[in-house]
């Protein structure tokens, strides 16, 4: 596997939704003697630990708008590449907090379309039905007649985003009998189970995204491309408060630090911005530092660092602080919305 995935992220290297590999290096400390070992970027918490952490309640449209669209960006582009990433899951979809947005890992079970050498890919509960097929077929000597195609990487993701929306594990769902009569039906139960809690044409979209990549057939899967053009990323979703907590970015937001009086009174203002500025600093350069006397955002602080691990840092040792006798909360913000002068409505 390792000369496989070497060549693999050597030949897509370059992509913002692919992680990056930086070089090779060989341990000889490894207890089996000598191993070839990949040096790849550093990257943050994965989809499955933000599904642990949403505990049955499903992630957030806009988690889920924005993982589908990364990843789905990274499959366009591998699979134009003629590369099937043949292993999507939760535990290989990871966020990166420097550029934040999500990255595929873990290509040792990557291949060339219509070079396929191993018999067995993709993991348990996100595996198509034509890998289940081949698998079966491999395990009693015999050699299927449908070659494996990229169409199997959208399969996996649509039960991915299937358990982000639900909140729940699918394995044994999709092992049923009853998903593989009617797994349209079953899609349709998940989304009018949740439909009270999102709102209704978003989540119509995002279904009917799901079920174009759960085709049983996979002629008819939608292409990674094709998906990108659902009118599901037409809409723009704002974080929920849990989002900016979980995914690390170079920006942190503090709320409940400042009083409206304090806003008012220029010198006061000025004298909080210094403390603030002062107790950032200790955690890493701050580039830059915005307080909004206005909404939206007002009261609220933004402390630019130069990378997400002083960010990161700075989100530990501040949330819990008493500043000016109020608990701090410290949050991470989307850069890029930052950047723009974005700043969500969403208070506590």
């Amino acid at each position: 596997g390792f000369r496989k995935e070497r060549a693999a992220l050597e030949q897509l290297r370059g992509h913002r939704n692919i992680v990056t590999l930086y070089g090779v290096f060989t341990n000889h400390y490894s207890v089996n003697g000598p191993s070839r070992c990949l040096l790849l970027e550093l990257l943050d918490i994965s989809v499955s630990e933000l599904l642990l952490h949403s505990s049955n309640q499903g992630c957030s449209m806009w988690m889920i708008q924005h993982c589908a669209r990364d990843v789905l960006e990274a499959l366009a582009f591998l699979h134009h590449k003629g590369y099937v990433h043949a292993d999507l899951k939760p535990r290989n979809i990871l966020w990166s907090a420097e550029e934040e947005c999500f990255k595929l890992i873990d290509f040792g079970l990557s291949f060339k379309e219509g070079n396929q050498d191993v018999k067995y890919i993709q993991t348990d509960g996100y595996r198509a039905p034509e890998a289940e097929l081949q698998n079966c077929l491999a395990q009693a000597g015999l050699q299927s007649e449908t070659e494996c195609t990229s169409a199997v990487d959208l399969w996996s993701l649509g039960i991915v985003l299937l358990e982000m929306f639900s909140g729940m594990k699918l394995k044994h769902t999709v092992q049923s009998q009853e998903w593989k009569t009617n797994s349209s039906a079953i899609i349709d139960r998940i989304f009018a189970s949740e439909g009270v809690v999102n709102s209704a044409i978003p989540a119509y979209h995002l279904r009917d995204l799901i079920k174009s990549m759960l085709h049983c057939d996979q002629g008819k899967r939608a292409s990674a491309e094709k998906a990108l053009c659902s009118p599901f990323f037409s809409i723009p979703f704002a974080p929920h408060i849990e989002d900016l907590v979980m995914l690390p970015t170079p920006v942190l937001r503090l709320l409940n630090v400042l009083s409206d009086a304090s806003l008012q009174c220029e010198e006061e203002y000025e004298d909080i911005l210094e403390d603030i500025r002062e107790e950032c600093q200790k955690y890493g350069p701050v580039v830059s530092l915005l307080i909004p006397k206005e909404n939206p955002g007002k009261g609220q602080v933004f402390v630019e660092y130069a990378n997400a691990g002083d960010s990161k840092a700075a989100q530990k040792m501040l949330t819990g602080k008493i500043f000016d006798g109020k608990f701090v909360v410290a949050t991470f913000y989307p850069l890029s919305a930052y950047k723009r002068g974005y700043l969500y409505q969403n208070l506590l």
